[in-house]
């Protein structure tokens, strides 16, 4: 054991670089292949990932690959992780800078239609594509989807529950349907967007969100009014 206040001698110096050095690109690489990862994830399903496309395409040796992830479904849950971190970074993050209200809620749902309008994902929402495709199985990925799913729910639900505190909403205002009718009119956009390689979908679903907020609204002047 190294007596209190000694230094390192430069071998140890060196080798703690070197180790640093090792960690730091295994990082790198790592977040270089997640954001690949999503991308195919969001048009393809995360079962067309795998250890030598990733490789190939990235070119990287399938056993470096290997060795940062371990195995397909390792590779799988990092990637639901890292698409929930850029959903959080693109949708919830700049909400919550709002005030809890009507506001924030209007602008919870601009922000979802924009990180689908802007294609985040190269094939729409990252979400809606994994949902369809883990629902009806079993297993860590589908628990992880399903997890995603539900975080998602509650924070929609969560941000009309805030609204109607603050007064913003009726006081009879059913949270769990209006969050249902908010998230199906926003996926509906995205899928027919994304079917059909149009934008129009998206004001589609911003008169139908603004008419529901309207309705329940106390003060339906604090709903934009949509061009």
């Amino acid at each position: 054991m190294r007596a209190a206040g000694a230094t390192r001698t430069p071998d140890e110096g060196a080798g703690t670089t070197r180790l640093d050095g090792r960690v730091e690109r295994g990082n790198r690489t790592r977040r270089l292949i997640l954001r690949r990862t999503v991308d195919i994830a969001s048009v393809e399903g995360l079962e067309a990932l795998s250890v030598g496309r990733l490789a190939t395409e990235l070119r990287l040796s399938k056993s470096g690959v290997f060795a940062l992830f371990g195995s397909k479904q390792e590779l799988q849950l990092a990637t639901v992780r890292e698409a929930a971190r850029i959903y959080t970074e693109k949708v919830i993050g700049p909400a919550v800078e709002l005030p809890a209200g009507v506001g924030r809620l209007w602008r919870l749902c601009e922000l979802w239609l924009e990180y689908s309008r802007g294609r985040v994902f190269p094939g729409g929402c990252f979400f809606y594509e994994v949902v369809a495709e883990f629902d009806a199985r079993s297993g860590p990925v589908h628990d992880a989807v399903v997890g995603a799913q539900r975080d998602w729910t509650a924070f929609v639900e969560g941000t009309i529950a805030g609204a109607r505190d603050a007064g913003e909403l009726r006081a009879d205002t059913d949270i769990p349907q209006l969050a249902f009718e908010l998230v199906a009119l926003m996926e509906t956009a995205n899928v027919v967007s994304v079917l059909h390689d149009e934008e129009t979908a998206y004001r589609r679903a911003r008169v139908g969100i603004a008419a529901r907020l309207r309705g329940a609204a106390t003060d339906s002047s604090r709903v934009p009014q949509v061009p």
